[in-house]
């Protein structure tokens, strides 16, 4: 896992053989936040990564400025290496949660202008994330929650929907 931009620009870090997780590739992250630094700044906002994985979305947040990050993943093994990295980057404004990201967005009292959500692909209840996400309150007014989800899933219809974005095998859904 590499960092692809900001002050961390370059750092790698290898989660092991033993993790169980499919990292967002470095060309999807680097246009997806080509797309979001050209839109939005990033200094003293917040930001909050569900299905964290190896955290790699949410270190890229606060890699840019970010001023906030809450990290919520269920696999013990993945909770640690966020854990890790984010000593090794002696980042202190963040927190991880070793949670059920539907459990988690029904109970944490907090809100955040940025929400990135990357469940896996073969979870049974995918298509609930979105309206999980934006019925929680957890998104400010103006903040952006993003989804990325695979070619086979289609949001287009959903009422806070924004955009699509396809990088590869990739996509990225937005909503407001």
């Amino acid at each position: 896992m590499r960092i692809v931009g900001g002050i961390f620009k370059g750092r790698t870090f290898d989660p092991g053989k033993r993790f169980q997780s499919r990292p967002t590739t470095d060309l999807a992250k680097e246009s997806l936040f080509n797309i979001l630094e050209n839109r939005y700044g990033f200094e003293g906002k917040s930001v909050l990564d569900l299905f964290a994985g190896t955290g790699s979305i949410g270190y890229e947040f606060m890699s840019r400025g970010c001023r906030e990050a809450v990290f919520v993943e269920k696999d013990f093994i993945h909770q640690r290496f966020i854990n890790e990295v984010l000593v090794k980057l002696k980042i202190e404004n963040a927190k991880v949660f070793k949670a059920d990201v539907f459990q988690f967005v029904k109970k944490y009292g907090g809100n955040f202008d940025f929400i990135f959500a990357d469940p896996p692909y073969d979870l049974k209840n995918f298509t609930e994330v979105p309206n999980a996400v934006l019925a929680s309150g957890l998104l400010k007014p103006e903040g952006l929650f993003i989804l990325e989800h695979p070619k086979e899933y289609d949001f287009s219809s959903h009422p806070r929907f924004r955009e699509n974005r396809k990088y590869g095998k990739v996509n990225f859904s937005f909503f407001e």
